[in-house]
C-alpha cells in the first residue's frame, strides 16, 4: 500500500503551518504510523557546514520517524526570506516538479504518511509555473487547512476552501491556530468556521511563546479512517 500524503496549507503566512505540520507528525506517530515531513520549497535559509538549512524544514525533519535526509525534506532551500518565486530568482534556481516528486517518492517509500507543508497561503505560488494545487494533485494529496484565528479568518477560510475545491484538490480537514492570544471572540469564530467548512476540525492549537510540537499534538483529534470523522472538541 502506498503512503498517504497530507498537504498542509494555511489561510495566510505566519499562522502556524509548521507547528501544525510537526504536531500532525507526532499525532500520526502516536498512532503507530511511520510519518515523515516535507517542505518542498523553503525561503529564508541559513548557511551551515552541511549546506543551506531552513528552520521550518528542520522542525519537520526532527518530528519525523524514520528520520529522512534533509535534501529530501527540503529539495529547494532558498536563502532570501521572501516569496519563494523571488527567492528562487535571486538564487538563480529553477524549481522543477520532477525533482519534488522524486524526493517525495523517496520519503513515501519509507513511511505510511508524508506531511507536506506548503509556503504561505494556497494561492501563493510555490515557484514560477508551479502552484500549490499542481503539486497537491501530482502527489494525490489530501489538503489540511490551518486557520489562523483572528479577525478576517472566516473570510480567508471560506475563500481558501473554495479555491481548493475549484482547483480539483480534496480538503480533508482543518486545524485552528491561536495566533492572537488576545482575540476574545475566538470561540465564536471557531463555531462560524466549523459551520462554514465542509470538513471536520482536527483540533485547535493553543498559543505558546515557545510551542512544542509534541505538546501541540495532544490538541489534535485526527479522524478514525475506519469511521466517519467527527468534529474535534472545541
Amino acid at each position: 500500500m502506498s503512503a498517504r500524503s497530507l498537504f498542509v496549507t494555511g489561510t495566510d503566512t505566519g499562522i502556524g503551518k509548521t507547528l501544525a505540520s510537526a504536531a500532525l507528525l507526532h499525532a500520526l506517530r502516536a498512532r503507530g504510523l511511520r510519518a515523515t515531513g516535507m517542505k518542498p520549497v523553503a525561503s529564508g535559509c541559513a548557511r551551515t557546514a552541511a549546506g543551506w538549512r531552513n528552520d521550518d524544514a528542520l522542525s519537520l525533519q526532527a518530528a519525523s520517524d524514520p528520520c529522512p535526509a534533509y535534501t529530501d525534506v527540503n529539495p529547494y532551500p532558498l536563502p532570501e526570506p521572501t516569496a519563494p518565486q523571488l527567492a528562487a530568482r535571486a538564487a538563480g534556481v529553477t524549481v522543477a516538479l520532477d525533482v519534488l516528486l522524486a524526493a517525495h517518492g523517496r520519503l513515501a517509500a519509507r513511511c505510511d504518511v508524508v506531511v507536506v507543508e506548503g509556503a504561505g497561503g494556497w494561492l501563493a505560488p510555490l515557484a514560477d509555473g508551479l502552484e500549490h494545487a499542481g503539486l497537491a494533485r501530482a502527489l494525490d494529496a489530501e489538503v489540511v487547512l490551518v486557520v489562523g484565528l483572528r479577525l478576517g479568518c472566516l473570510n480567508h477560510a471560506r475563500l481558501t476552501a473554495r479555491a481548493v475545491a475549484a482547483d480539483g484538490a480534496r480538503l480533508a480537514g482543518w486545524i485552528g491556530s491561536t495566533v492572537d492570544p488576545d482575540f476574545d471572540r475566538r470561540a465564536g469564530y471557531l463555531g462560524l468556521v466549523a459551520e462554514a467548512l465542509p470538513v471536520p476540525c482536527w483540533g485547535v492549537l493553543p498559543h505558546r511563546p515557545a510551542p512544542d510540537p509534541r505538546e501541540a499534538a495532544a490538541a489534535l483529534r485526527l479522524p478514525d479512517e475506519r469511521a466517519a470523522p467527527a468534529r474535534a472538541a472545541q
